[in-house]
């Protein structure tokens, strides 16, 4: 099924050769690659939670479907964690993983368990821990056996329709500000002091690239794979819901359209760029291991590693080249201490 991802991206991405300002590149790449995925992002949540309030018990294929769509929309922009997406702690509003002590199950646990009122609005809702919030909550809803089932079906119904109005909700505030203020303050980068000069923005959209490698490499590939003595095949990103694979793969897409575009003016470092995420999402494709169960057995887990080596294989070539065109380093690895 996962095939599906794996792009030419050398065909899809042309390599012409165009000169353009740091000024104009981010201002291409907040329309054409921020603002499209936040709007459709917008969409399939507003979706979801319509379909919820019709429909919410866990076993719904409307529902379910509703579900993968909006994760979808959601992995395809989650590398876009500054911003709008940092007010009121939205990312992780959306987006609580990973959970390093297992707070998602045990928060929904306690709220069905005690019938806690604070279902009866998102507005309500919106005061939760993060832990109880977000797409990663819904997914236990949804698929995790002893959550799915726990307590009353009114109640965990109402949760599930609380959970997918504030997911809703949230998408809608990040692209509101988006709209509103934030893409004007990237395109006007220098004119502005929260973006001082047009460098300035451009390196943060370099960092959105090269920490969203790190993401994929160091914790979606990583954390499953552990060590080889003990490998951690449970702490692999919404297995419960067979994703693990696909969010490398959606993610690798989105990244590969970032820098593309970051390159912009170097067609040789564009094919570059192309042909190494090519690579990468072959390897996803070809791994019949959609929650990387297999890094339990030492085959099993020698294809896991092979794909994480070709996503550090990019990462090294942003590194290495696309860094030093731009005139900005990788820098600090945010994912430290995770």
């Amino acid at each position: 099924m996962l095939r599906t991802f794996s792009l030419c991206l050398a065909i899809l991405m042309p390599v012409t050769a165009t000169a353009q300002s740091e000024a104009d590149i981010t201002a291409a790449i907040v329309d054409d690659h921020i603002l499209p995925r936040y709007a459709a992002l917008v969409v399939e949540t507003m979706a979801l939670a319509e379909v919820a309030d019709s429909s919410c018990q866990p076993g719904d294929p409307a529902l379910q479907a509703a579900f993968h769509d909006a994760f979808d929309a959601w992995i395809a922009v989650s590398h876009i964690t500054f911003g709008p997406a940092e007010t009121d702690g939205r990312y992780f509003a959306l987006s609580f993983w990973p959970d390093t002590r297992s707070m998602t199950g045990r928060s929904l646990s306690t709220l069905i368990a005690d019938a806690d009122p604070i279902v009866s609005t998102a507005e309500a809702y919106a005061t939760v821990s993060v832990a109880a919030r977000g797409l990663y909550a819904l997914e236990f809803l949804l698929f995790d056996p002893e959550v799915s089932t726990a307590g009353e079906d009114a109640y965990r119904c109402a949760l599930v329709q609380a959970i997918t109005a504030d997911i809703a909700a949230t998408a809608a505030q990040i692209e509101a500000d988006w709209t509103g203020t934030f893409a004007a303050l990237m395109r006007g980068a220098g004119s502005n002091d929260r973006f001082q000069s047009p460098d300035e923005a451009l390196r943060v959209l370099f960092g959105s690239l090269t920490t969203g490698l790190e993401f994929t490499a160091d914790l979606r590939l990583g954390r499953p794979l552990g060590t080889f003595d003990a490998p951690r095949a449970a702490r692999a990103e919404a297995r419960r819901s067979g994703r693990s694979l696909r969010h490398v793969a959606l993610s690798l897409q989105s990244l590969a359209d970032l820098a593309d575009r970051l390159a912009t003016g170097d067609p040789g470092l564009r094919q570059a760029l192309a042909d190494r995420f090519d690579i990468a999402l072959d390897a996803a494709a070809r791994l019949d291991d959609p929650i990387f169960a297999g890094v339990d057995d030492p085959q099993g887990r020698l294809r896991v590693e092979a794909l994480q080596q070709r996503v550090q294989e990019v990462r090294d070539l942003v590194s290495s080249e696309l860094g030093p065109k731009l005139g900005v380093a990788a820098g600090f690895n945010s994912l430290d201490g995770d």
